[in-house]
């Protein structure tokens, strides 16, 4: 049997996880480099190169694999794999025991320092496994029925477009596409694009943040506004923008929102986050059983059955490193190692970008395509010749290699791709 100073020991730490608990963990490993607001960050200081390389530090990044894939997911840093495996294997001393009546507890604090980062209440966000599951629980969970239109973009993710169509085929509703031609920094024609296409059956408007194939952020607040000004609710897909651009949920002005905590927060493989507007849960039916499937409780979204409990626990180590970091020092960081390799190719004959330089519509993804050139042809190149790992894209009207560094990412390794772009032709 566990001694009561064991098990006081062990809810205890559970009971913190998700809480900062590691915050002087990090701000002691980082003595010499003192954090700051973005407005004042010199990205070519010396000071604030060495921050960065003591942050990669902190992953296990492959010295001998450039990963500049880090738009599909991220590796989280050595604490959370670290806490990961120690929950796991405390886990599986006594599965019931420990994950139902101790870890279980760990949810409400994680939650809490959640809301926090996203600037909502603990009681309008639940835990879930990605994007996908957070975005469908939304998609399939609102009262849509025959003849009401959602409007949606060419340029979504894939899984939201079919779970859209599947709603399509099974209720009726009609699907109104908006296309675009990417980039653009012209805030207007984003809004137009959208407003133009809304009408008296016009229900939900569906916005991606930042667009995954090249990195486009939309001006989501501004569409929102004209779609709430005619009754129209906001939905948002905040999988490439939650802990890459600095911002708060109400800044966008939406009613429902999902994101993925495996991507740029660095959690564990297989974490999500929804978000419900307060006024806006009791009328969302949730995506798999519940109790109380009509009640206005947040955590009706959390009825999963067994769950990996660990993961859930896991994610207090990434924020706290995101927290540490800090978000506009970590936008500003992103932005500049993406227009860092960018600036160097641009002068590359018969190079194409499909993405806009600018902070305000672009941060940490860039895509380009070679005159003559297959994507897959380059992407595999990069690969087999430089070991550098990025990802082809062929979607609509983008044709290119999507890049994507992270912030353990050196600028010796975007050095290295601009050698390898530059050999390609």
């Amino acid at each position: 049997m566990k001694s009561p100073n064991r098990r006081s020991f062990i809810r205890q730490t559970a009971t913190l996880l998700g809480g900062l608990a590691l915050h002087q963990h990090f701000a002691s490993a980082f003595p010499t480099v003192p954090t700051m607001p973005a407005d004042r960050i010199n990205p070519l200081d010396a000071d604030e190169e060495e921050f960065w390389r003591q942050i990669r530090q902190a992953f296990a990044a492959n010295p001998n694999i450039i990963n500049l894939n880090n738009g599909g997911v991220c590796p989280s840093p050595r604490a959370t794999m670290d806490a990961l495996d120690y929950y796991n294997r405390m886990c599986s001393e006594a599965p019931s025991y420990y994950m139902w009546r101790i870890l279980d507890e760990g949810r409400e604090p994680l939650r809490f320092n959640l809301a926090q980062l996203a600037g909502v209440s603990p009681d309008e966000i639940a835990l879930n496994r990605n994007a996908t599951e957070a975005l469908n629980t939304i998609i399939f969970g609102l009262p849509l029925r025959a003849g009401d239109e959602v409007v949606l973009s060419k340029y979504d993710y894939p899984n939201m477009i079919n779970a859209w169509k599947q709603r399509e085929q099974r209720d009726g509703i009609k699907l109104v596409w908006v296309d675009l031609d990417l980039p653009s920094e012209n805030e207007e024609y984003f809004v137009n694009a959208f407003v133009s296409k809304f009408s008296a059956r016009t229900r939900l408007v569906h916005l991606t943040h930042v667009i995954n194939w090249n990195g486009q952020i939309l001006p989501v607040r501004s569409i929102a506004d004209k779609a709430h000004a005619q009754g129209i609710e906001v939905l948002v897909d905040a999988a490439h923008s939650f802990a890459v651009l600095d911002y708060k949920i109400p800044d966008l002005n939406c009613d429902y929102w999902g994101t993925s905590l495996h991507k740029f927060l660095c959690g564990p493989f297989g974490s999500g986050l929804i978000w419900v507007r307060k006024d806006k849960i009791a009328n969302l039916w949730p995506l798999l059983s519940s109790p109380e499937p009509t009640s206005d409780n947040i955590r009706k979204f959390e009825a999963l059955g067994t769950r990996s409990f660990p993961i859930e626990m896991a994610v207090g180590y990434s924020l706290d490193l995101h927290n540490f970091i800090g978000g506009p020092r970590k936008r500003s960081r992103l932005h500049f190692l993406k227009n860092y390799w960018m600036e160097r190719v641009r002068d590359v004959p018969g190079i194409k970008f499909y993405t806009n330089p600018h902070p305000n519509w672009s941060c940490a993804i860039g895509n380009f395509g070679l005159e003559g050139k297959k994507p897959g042809d380059v992407a595999a190149e990069l690969f087999n010749k430089w070991k550098i790992h990025t990802v082809a894209i062929e979607w609509e009207k983008i044709s290119g290699v999507r890049v994507t560094p992270n912030v353990y990412t050196t600028t010796n390794e975007l050095d290295k791709l601009v050698m390898a772009i530059r050999g390609m032709v």
